[in-house]
C-alpha cells in the first residue's frame, strides 16, 4: 500500500511539473537565449561538479545573459560586466531580494540574517546599524589591537613548527586564525586555543553549512518536493545551525549577565556590546538577543570560511609564483623591516601596495562566492533587451567575469602588477571585478574581511620563508577547485615554514 501511495505521489508530481514546463515554455516571451533542457529536469544535468565553469562555457555559446531551467525554476545567468551592472545598479530595486535555499532556511530565524533576509525596512534598519556602528573605519580601528594579537599568536605557533621543520596545513591555520580574529572582534574571546587544536568542531560546523548550501538540492528546484527533503539536506545542515546558535547563545548570555551585574560595566567595546546596546536602547526594535545571533553567524561564516579560504588561495599563488613572493617580501622588509621582531601592524597596510595588489589579484582569480548569492526578480524587468520575468532567479558569474579576456590581459595568469596600475577596486563600482558583489546587497563586511586577509597574508610572508613538501614543486602544486557556495582548494595547501 505504501509503495502504491508513493507511486501515485510521483505520478501526480510529474504531471504537475510537465504541465508547468509547457506553460512556462509557451507563456514566457522574450527570455534570454539558452540551451534546450530535458523534460522535467531542464538544464540541471549541464551544471556538473563545477557549475561556475559549466555556466561560463555555456555563456560562450549563448551570450552574456542566458536563460536556463533548473527543474521548475527559471534562472537567468549574467556573465559580463554590462549585464551585471544592469542587474546590480540600474535595476537593483527589482533584484533586491534573494531566493532562500532549503539549506539556508534550515537555520533558526533566517529572516534576521543580512545575507538572505528580504530587503524590507526591517532589513535596511539592521544593515544601516551594522554598516554605521560595526564596519566603519573608526570601529575597526578601535579593535585592531585584538586582530594583531591573534596574528602574533599564529606567528609564535608557526615558529615552533619551523624549529621542527614540520609541514603545516596553511588552510587550517588560516581558518583557525580567522575564526579567532572574528571571535575577538565580536566577543573579545578566543574560540580556538593557542595551539590550534580546538578548531576541529567549529570548522566542521561551518564547512557543513557551506558544503550543503552549495549542493544541487532537488527541493530548491522542485518546490512541490520541499516537504519531503528527499536528499536530507535540510535535516543534515540543521544540526550545525543549532549547535552554532547554542555556542553563540552561551557567549551572549554570559555577556548579558556581566553587564547586568556590573550595572553598566562589563562592556568590552566589541561588536557584541554594540549589538546589545541597540537591543537595550529600544531605538532599534528589530534588535533582540535572538535576532542578533543570525547576524553573528553571517559574520563568522564570511569572516572565517571565505576569508580563510582566500588567504589559502593567496599563499598557494605565491608558492606557485616565487618571484611574486620575493617582491612581496621585499616590500615588507622595506616598509616594516626584516625579522620577526618587526611585527606587521594594520596601520602598515596602506603602505603595502604590492601586498594589497596580491589580495586583489587572488580575489579576481578565486572569488570567495563564484556565482555570488542568487537574486530573484520582484517584477518583470528588461535586461540587455531581454525580459527577466517576476519570480525568475538570477545568478551573476563573478568567476567568469573576472577571467574575461575582453576586460583582463592574460586573464589566467596571476599578475598582481595589474592592480598597481589600475584604479579598479572591489567595492562594487567596477563591474568587471565583483568578488564581494555590488549594489544594495554587496557584502557589508567587506572592510573587515579586507583588513583580516591582508594582515594575515602579510604576516605569513614577512615572518617566514616557505618550502613545499618533498616531491611538490611550484609547477606541480595542485590548484584544483572544490565547488561549494564558496570556492575552496580541493587539495589542502601544505608547506614548511622556515624562520627568517
Amino acid at each position: 500500500m505504501e509503495l502504491q501511495t508513493q507511486t501515485l505521489l510521483l505520478l501526480v508530481t510529474l504531471t504537475i511539473l510537465i504541465t508547468r514546463f509547457f506553460l512556462n515554455r509557451h507563456g514566457k516571451r522574450n527570455q534570454p537565449p539558452g540551451p534546450t533542457g530535458l523534460p522535467i529536469i531542464g538544464n540541471l544535468h549541464q551544471l556538473g561538479p563545477k557549475p561556475h565553469c559549466s555556466l561560463s562555457s555555456l555563456a560562450q555559446t549563448y551570450g552574456p545573459i542566458m536563460s536556463l531551467r533548473f527543474g521548475s525554476v527559471t534562472v537567468a545567468v549574467a556573465s559580463s560586466p554590462a549585464t551585471a551592472q544592469e542587474i546590480l545598479q540600474k535595476n537593483d530595486q527589482a533584484f533586491a531580494n534573494r531566493p532562500i535555499p532549503e539549506s539556508v532556511a534550515a537555520q533558526p530565524n533566517v529572516g534576521d540574517t543580512l545575507a538572505w533576509a528580504p530587503a524590507d525596512p526591517r532589513w535596511r534598519n539592521r544593515r544601516r546599524i551594522c554598516t554605521t556602528q560595526i564596519f566603519t573605519n573608526q570601529r575597526l580601528d578601535l579593535l585592531q589591537h585584538l586582530r594583531e594579537r591573534k596574528v602574533q599568536e599564529l606567528i609564535e605557533h608557526l615558529e615552533k613548527q619551523a624549529s621542527k621543520r614540520n609541514v603545516v596545513n596553511i588552510g587550517e591555520l588560516a581558518f583557525a586564525t580567522m575564526l579567532n580574529l572574528v571571535s575577538n572582534t565580536v566577543f573579545s574571546e578566543d574560540m580556538v586555543d593557542p595551539e590550534f587544536e580546538s578548531a576541529g568542531e567549529l570548522k566542521e560546523l561551518v564547512w557543513r553549512i557551506m558544503e550543503d548550501a552549495g549542493k544541487v538540492n532537488l527541493s530548491d528546484y522542485f518546490p512541490v518536493l520541499k516537504r519531503f527533503d528527499l536528499q536530507g539536506v535540510r535535516r543534515h545542515v540543521a544540526v550545525s545551525y543549532v549547535r552554532l546558535h547554542e555556542i553563540f547563545d552561551d557567549m551572549i548570555q554570559k555577556r548579558v549577565r556581566d553587564r547586568e551585574s556590573s550595572r553598566g560595566g562589563g562592556a568590552n567595546g566589541d561588536f557584541l556590546d554594540v549589538l546589545l546596546d541597540h537591543c537595550q536602547q529600544g531605538d532599534a526594535p528589530d534588535f533582540t538577543v535572538q535576532s542578533i545571533k543570525p547576524l553573528i553567524l553571517d559574520l563568522f561564516i564570511a569572516g572565517s570560511d571565505t576569508s580563510g579560504s582566500t588567504t589559502e588561495w593567496a599563499m598557494a599563488e605565491l608558492l606557485r609564483n616565487p618571484e611574486v613572493m620575493q617582491k612581496a617580501r621585499n616590500e615588507l622588509n622595506q616598509v616594516i623591516g626584516s625579522g620577526t621582531s618587526n611585527e606587521v601592524k594594520e596601520s602598515d597596510i596602506p603602505r603595502l601596495a604590492y601586498i594589497q595588489a596580491i589580495v586583489k589579484e587572488t580575489l579576481r582569480l578565486h572569488p570567495p562566492v563564484p556565482l555570488l548569492l542568487p537574486y530573484v526578480a520582484g517584477y518583470d524587468v528588461e535586461v540587455s533587451g531581454y525580459t527577466i520575468h517576476k519570480g525568475h532567479q538570477v545568478l551573476i558569474n563573478a568567476w567568469s567575469i573576472g577571467r574575461n579576456p575582453e576586460f583582463w590581459d592574460d586573464p589566467l595568469l596571476f599578475k598582481p602588477e595589474r592592480f598597481l596600475r589600475s584604479n579598479v577596486d572591489f567595492k562594487g563600482r567596477d563591474f568587471e571585478y565583483l568578488p564581494f558583489g555590488g549594489g544594495r546587497r554587496i557584502c557589508p563586511g567587506l572592510p573587515l574581511a579586507n583588513r583580516m586577509i591582508t594582515l594575515m597574508l602579510a604576516a605569513f610572508v614577512h615572518s617566514f620563508e616557505w618550502e613545499l613538501p618533498q616531491g611538490v614543486t611550484p609547477q606541480t602544486l595542485d590548484m584544483s577547485e572544490q565547488y561549494g557556495i564558496t570556492l575552496k582548494k580541493l587539495a589542502p595547501l601544505c608547506a614548511i615554514p622556515i624562520s627568517v
